[in-house]
């Protein structure tokens, strides 16, 4: 590398520390400013001074990279159907149009020439070519006003700064890599461009997180994500989802993977970089990491992370890591096929586990048919029926105090031929979701108290609520005689007196 460019590398990164003396993420009472852990219980949001869960069926990252794709539309229809959620790819990684990972019309793959990333580029010999520090105004002006527009519509936007390189195709599309960008020449492998191995590559990536958190430090209503997937090309096989202690290299559907230590500690110094350029500046936002596919018990979570994300994720990933007091989150699903059910139930269930984070990945939306309602062959589902639904998991769970509410795993005494899912304020609320096992009616008993309670039933599906009944409980055990033809139901139990 040149000198001077070197030299002009180290002025840009050089940066002096500032301790703010308070925990990252730490929830405060005030009714503004970024979005942060609830200062109550940190299992949830606070932003603009409510208790917040995000719910969400959101497109496949690719809104701002993605020339061809009309963001405007796509947030204004997310907004109109109540999801108060999206997540987005910065340009670091993206994919092979019509190609990558059998999905026919993909957002995160745009046509040749047709994807905006956050470096200056040219096309030699037929492929991009990437100035790894010179910044493309175009893109961070997209990038702005995408955010803007998100922030007046009360949406969250997950911002995941670089991705798990899958195949040798991908890194030959990206900017990281220097076959692609006159910055460096020594050539690195893609195993190891997001590991402690970076080397020279690092400086860049350093260089572009502190231009990314400071772009971004004006708006509210955003989190970064380190890294998508980390464990997809560093993978430690940690457990057997599927009740065998067989651990087979690349059998990604029945075994939860952790990244191997390198990944780690690449991750640990871009979460550092975050946090010191953030020191320097007015906002501090939350930093989310991935951790592992369907659930694992994760070993360590350091200070500066505040929220765990899962992908695929069965309800124990929030039991098995809810000590951290941290937000649990479901930040991608999928590959259980076309329909809604699959993904629905997955929402109501984790979230009913204590979850604080939602989003469906939803194949519905691309470019022309940013209203969601589009026909796609893909890995996954995604529709406006499965955003109605959604809708009404969200409505419900804002419909209490959701600080006030934990997981409670002793409150249902007996539910024969169903599986509960239940958070509780005790003896005051409780908010259950039911999965029937071979049943359509049974009778199911609550730990609640003696007193006086309101009981509403909530159809998952319609979002219809039955008339209220009224049940005094003198025993401490509330009875209720459950129907549930459509295999799943939510209920709703307040103490009146």
């Amino acid at each position: 590398m040149k000198i001077f460019q070197f030299l002009f590398i180290a002025l840009l990164i050089s940066v002096v520390s500032c301790n703010t003396g308070k925990k990252r993420g730490e929830g405060t009472s005030e009714s503004s400013g970024p979005i942060s852990l609830h200062p109550v219980n940190p299992h949830y949001f606070q932003y603009k001074g409510n208790t917040l869960a995000l719910v969400t069926s959101a497109e496949h990252y690719g809104a701002v990279l993605n020339l061809d794709f009309d963001y405007r539309k796509y947030l204004e229809t997310l907004a109109g159907e109540g999801m108060n959620y999206t997540r987005i790819f910065t340009g670091v990684y993206f994919e092979i149009y019509g190609e990558s990972f059998g999905i026919r019309k993909n957002t995160l793959a745009p046509k040749k020439g047709r994807v905006i990333t956050p470096w200056m580029s040219w096309e030699e010999n037929g492929k991009a070519v990437y100035d790894l520090v010179k910044w493309n105004g175009a893109y961070f002006e997209r990038l702005k006003d995408f955010m803007a527009l998100a922030q007046e519509k009360d949406i969250i936007v997950e911002v995941t700064l670089f991705s798990s390189i899958y195949r040798d195709e991908h890194w030959d599309l990206s900017p990281q890599n220097p076959a692609n960008n006159v910055n460096m020449d020594v050539p690195i492998s893609r195993f190891d461009a997001q590991t402690d191995k970076s080397g020279e590559l690092f400086n860049y990536q350093e260089l572009f997180v502190r231009k990314m958190v400071g772009e971004l430090n004006p708006f509210d209503n955003f989190f970064f994500e380190i890294q998508n997937e980390p464990w997809s090309d560093h993978a430690v096989p940690v457990y057997n989802i599927v009740n065998k202690e067989d651990l087979v290299k690349n059998d990604w559907q029945n075994k939860a993977d952790f990244a191997d230590e390198g990944a780690m500690a690449w991750q640990e110094k871009i979460a550092a970089v975050i946090e010191d350029e953030e020191g320097k500046l007015p906002k501090k936002h939350l930093i989310a990491q991935n951790y592992v596919n369907f659930r694992a018990s994760i070993p360590e979570v350091k200070d500066n992370i505040s929220i765990i994300n899962f992908h695929y994720a069965w309800p124990e990933a929030v039991e098995w890591n809810y000590h951290y007091n941290r937000v649990l989150g479901f930040d991608e699903s999928g590959f259980a096929g076309s329909g809604d059910k699959v993904y629905r139930r997955q929402a109501w269930q984790f979230m009913l586990s204590g979850g604080g984070l939602f989003n469906n990945l939803d194949y519905s939306f691309f470019p022309g048919f940013e209203d969601g309602t589009g026909q796609n062959n893909a890995p996954g589902g995604g529709s406006p029926a499965l955003r109605k639904q959604l809708k009404h998991l969200s409505d419900f769970l804002h419909s209490f105090e959701l600080e006030k509410l934990y997981p409670d795993y002793n409150c249902i005494v007996s539910a024969p031929g169903l599986i509960p899912y239940a958070l509780s304020d005790p003896g005051n609320v409780y908010a259950i979701f039911l999965r029937a096992t071979g049943t359509e009616k049974s009778r199911m008993n609550i730990n609640t108290g003696e007193g006086v309670f309101k009981v509403t039933f909530l159809n998952t599906v319609t979002g219809k609520y039955s008339d209220p009944d009224t049940a005094m409980v003198k025993d401490g055990i509330l009875s209720l005689d459950i129907d549930i033809p459509d295999g799943e139901l939510a209920v709703k139990i307040e103490r009146t007196s």
